[in-house]
């Protein structure tokens, strides 16, 4: 398996059903791409704000008439839990096209959807599983009529002289651009990512939606602060737009893991705005370790994986940003091979102490002084008496992992964590609750590589990261153990 393979090409069906094609490959989880097809010039990204919505409203409108569908062949004698099954089946799939058509953020949805599965109980994501795993690595393609007009605008007409081969077929296509395998001119085999026209469009009219949505979000919890959050939204998806800083980016971290013995990042090639150019990287990717490797696999995988998150503010001055398992892959000599840096958030001076801070003071069960900082640092917008339990609800899920010296990431964990953790009463603290801009990013790489642990189902001795990694949480060997409340 290859840096960027395992993901599918998959052509439109019928407005608002799912094609055969897509039938088909839904059913195949992972696997090599099919051949390069031409599509049509309207089966660009849709760029119209009024086409997006309409395709995301469609979205409910495809499950109601399948459910018309059901009552149907339910009349017709089909055993109700086969007609159930097939619901949820077309359902999921459709779900995947539409998101992996309109790319930009509505893709990005669908892969951090795919990341907190793991979350979900069984029974009500089982249906969807395959066809959100696969956002993680695929996405319908862009034609190589396409392909070449961007390479031409942004490298020159001579384009093709850069290379010394070039392979029209895409090896992935994400939610902002694609990756073709070539061969650079002094012989290197490289990865070619080519940012999709309309890309930029698509990303930050998504983003102004969910907006929208993050303002209703207000309702349940009055003390979010929207606005500051939303504009380092914005800032940050601006970001990985402009292929320059990703570029640059990622030749820091590769500079800063070079020889490692856990991880490789690829140098950078050359770039522009819209145009990355990167060595290629042979691997197999995260989602299919999850999926089939043994638990030593899975263990090893997951300990890189926590160790390269954790070590990164302090060894690049950054953190990356988007944890999701179509970034990562497994190396033939158990490293882990780390790709796409467009969504880093810059931390020079590592971690935020308070991480660890509140770490030790759970693990010490000094609620009042956890509230206290929670307060400080603006996560809680006005102060109150300490409600120990409620406290703990909110942070035993940090801080569990890093109690022992191993901790066994598991979905049913998660899921026990993910409902404990919220209580919307009045007056609860999830509804004086707020997420501090600088926090944004940080809490958003915390609760997805939480997840991914738990669909790793890996035994790590997190602590021990911990300790190395976070100001402030040298000390709790010291502390009591956790007290669940």
């Amino acid at each position: 398996m290859t840096q960027y393979e395992e993901g599918e090409q998959v052509e439109e069906g019928a407005e608002g059903e799912e094609s055969e094609e897509v039938e088909e490959v839904a059913d195949k989880s992972g696997g090599h791409n099919p051949p390069a097809r031409d599509i049509p010039p309207a089966r660009d990204i849709p760029r119209s704000p009024f086409v997006r919505n309409a395709r995301l409203a469609g979205l409910p409108l495809g499950f109601a008439g399948r459910s018309v569908l059901r009552i149907g062949k339910r009349l017709l004698g089909q055993p109700v839990d086969l007609v159930t099954a097939e619901l949820q089946r077309r359902t999921g799939r459709h779900l995947f096209r539409v998101l992996g058509e309109l790319k930009g953020g509505a893709m990005k949805f669908g892969q951090m959807l795919s990341v907190y599965e793991a979350a979900l109980p069984a029974e009500a994501i089982a249906p969807y599983r395959a066809a959100l795993t696969l956002l993680q690595e695929a996405a319908p393609a862009l034609p190589a009529a396409r392909v070449h007009a961007v390479l031409e605008t942004e490298l020159g007409k001579d384009w093709r002289g850069r290379f010394a081969s070039f392979d029209d077929t895409p090896t992935a296509a994400a939610s902002i651009g694609q990756v073709h395998r070539a061969v650079w001119e002094d012989g290197r085999a490289v990865a070619v990512k080519i940012q999709y026209p309309g890309a930029a469009e698509a990303l930050l009219g998504d983003y102004a939606q969910l907006g929208r949505l993050i303002r209703l979000f207000s309702v349940v919890a009055p003390a979010l602060d929207v606005e500051p959050m939303l504009g380092e939204l914005r800032e940050r998806v601006t970001e990985e737009l402009d292929y320059r800083l990703e570029a640059a980016a990622q030749q820091t971290f590769a500079d800063a893991y070079r020889s490692d013995e856990d991880v490789l990042v690829p140098d950078v090639v050359t770039f522009t705005e819209r145009v990355l150019v990167t060595e290629w990287m042979d691997g197999t990717p995260l989602a299919t370790v999850i999926r089939e490797g043994s638990q030593a696999e899975r263990d090893e995988t997951g300990l890189r994986y926590a160790r390269f998150l954790f070590s990164g503010p302090e060894r690049a001055g950054h953190l990356h940003a988007d944890p999701h398992p179509g970034n990562f892959r497994r190396l033939d000599d158990g490293r882990l091979g780390v790709i796409d840096f467009g969504a880093v958030k810059h931390l020079p001076e590592g971690f935020p102490p308070a991480l660890g801070n509140l770490n030790r003071l759970v693990h010490q069960g000094d609620w009042a002084a956890a509230q206290e900082l929670l307060v400080q640092e603006g996560f809680i917008r006005s102060a109150a008496p300490p409600d120990h339990a409620a406290l703990a609800s909110l942070l035993l899920p940090v801080a569990t992992p890093s109690a022992a010296e191993t901790y066994r990431f598991t979905r049913a964990w998660l899921r026990e964590e993910v409902v404990r953790s919220f209580d919307w009463r009045e007056g609860g603290l999830v509804r004086r609750f707020n997420l501090p801009p600088s926090y944004v990013l940080v809490n958003r790489v915390i609760g997805a590589a939480t997840a991914v642990l738990c669909q790793l189902e890996c035994e790590i001795p997190f602590r021990a990261e911990a300790l190395r990694w976070l100001p402030g949480f040298d000390d709790t060997r010291q502390g009591r153990a956790i007290r669940h409340l």
